[in-house]
């Protein structure tokens, strides 16, 4: 006599998920892919301390799997019947921690064939990073529960963007004395891929806030 309720029930919740499809929880989404990015930025670190040319290998494997995580969560936003928040906002959200990931790869990549050694400023540059990065998983995971005090941790982002800036415009004068032109212009491009990652940062950081205000 039992079974007869529940396999109605079953039925009706069947048909109620054809007409209102459940919508995936894009927070969490999120916040997996910022702790993916952040496990990149951390092996970046990693490298830039060390120049173990295992740990490139390691960051090479990671941003695939990275990659992964930010296939799926597009393919469920253009899925998505609705979302919780701008669709736009998810989905510059998800290009631009992405974005993070790529010059990750691309500064490690061409390290290895302009035969340039990490160096000091790439070493505190990339410490910005992680720090920026750190304070934006920590944001995406409070806009299921407490969005409001993201704001904080998006503002720690841009400051620590605003820091690997600072950085950049410390270390050019620095690199550009003597005469190893070579060198110089090496070095230089690998600084414009941390602080190209760095913006990107920073743009996570805005689309975290644009958020915020949205469902605060």
């Amino acid at each position: 006599m039992n079974r007869m309720p529940d396999a109605s029930k079953t039925l009706l919740a069947r048909i109620l998920d054809r007409v209102f499809p459940k919508v995936p929880d894009f927070f969490h989404m999120l916040t997996e892919q910022t702790l993916m990015v952040a496990q990149t930025v951390n092996l970046l670190v990693e490298y830039m301390e060390h120049g173990d040319p295992k740990i490139a290998e390691r960051l090479k494997q990671d941003v695939h799997e990275a990659d992964l995580i930010k296939m799926r969560n597009l393919h469920e936003l253009n899925d998505a019947f609705s979302t919780p928040i701008d669709r736009e906002d998810i989905y510059r959200a998800i290009i631009a921690l992405d974005e993070i990931v790529m010059y990750c790869k691309t500064t490690v990549h061409e390290m290895d064939v302009l035969g340039v050694t990490p160096d000091a400023f790439m070493r505190d540059i990339s410490h910005c990073i992680k720090e920026g990065v750190d304070a934006l998983a920590e944001g995406y995971a409070k806009l299921g529960t407490t969005p409001a005090t993201a704001a904080l941790n998006a503002d720690a982002a841009r400051k620590a963007e605003r820091h690997a800036e600072k950085l950049y415009r410390v270390a050019l004068p620095i690199l550009f004395e003597g005469s190893d032109y070579i060198n110089m212009f090496k070095r230089r491009e690998i600084y414009r891929h941390l602080t190209n990652a760095a913006e990107n940062m920073a743009l996570c950081a805005n689309r975290l806030h644009d958020i915020v205000v949205k469902i605060s």
